[in-house]
């Protein structure tokens, strides 16, 4: 006889991309999200800068840093300070990147990145989350012309709902592809995908976020690893 109820499924914690981080020493199972969307989508350029938007704790980063290799540039930027070592190639920073000058970000060559990567998501709640998380990604596209050089790429998580097909509208619009997709390593109850953006088209006229005069786009609050 079968059960008149099934059993609610459970969030299965210590999966084995969690075991896997564990024991190949990243720290955290989101290593695999980043490592899997590169091995499909080529977005992580080899010996390229690369910056990381809410980098914390720093799976990303360490991504980041092996394959970009020996002659690549990383930055992170976090409202949280990276504790654990990272390789001599990449800097780090805490502070919001929504009011942030775009030169502490760039350093001392002043060179835009050739990539951009998100893994930000709001602070949940349970109700709205999803136009939360379109509105922070939109936040991070509001910034791409003083970031990101002609020809670059972006990823950015985001969860899927209401505000996601203008999110994707727009990215089209900036750059040559733009399509989500969803990494093996996501948990199955998770809501999440990643918009991952090839050739950047930057606007031929400065946007708010670019430009010396007018009011930036306003900060996002409460945004999380």
């Amino acid at each position: 006889m079968f059960p008149l109820h099934s059993p609610v499924p459970k969030r299965v914690l210590h999966d084995k991309y969690f075991k896997q981080a564990k024991r190949e020493g990243y720290l955290a199972r989101s290593a695999y999200k980043l490592i899997e969307i590169d091995d499909k989508r080529r977005v992580i350029p080899r010996a390229g800068k690369v910056l990381d938007l809410g980098c914390a704790p720093g799976s990303w980063l360490q991504v980041l840093a092996e394959r970009t290799g020996e002659k690549g540039e990383v930055v992170g930027v976090d409202l949280k300070r990276v504790t654990e070592p990272m390789p001599g190639r990449v800097r780090t920073l805490v502070g919001d990147f929504t009011t942030m000058d775009p030169t502490l970000l760039m350093g001392d060559d002043g060179k835009l990145f050739d990539a951009v990567f998100s893994d930000m998501a709001p602070d949940t709640s349970g109700h709205g989350d999803d136009f939360l998380s379109a509105r922070l990604c939109q936040s991070v596209v509001d910034r791409l012309p003083s970031l990101l050089r002609r020809g670059g790429a972006s990823v950015m998580k985001v969860f899927e709902g209401g505000g996601t097909p203008e999110l994707i509208k727009r990215c089209k619009g900036c750059f040559v592809e733009a399509k989500p997709y969803k990494p093996d390593a996501t948990r199955e109850v998770s809501r999440e995908i990643y918009l991952v953006c090839k050739k950047y088209r930057p606007p031929q006229t400065p946007n708010r976020a670019s430009s010396g005069t007018g009011s930036p786009p306003p900060p996002i609050e409460g945004w999380s690893r």
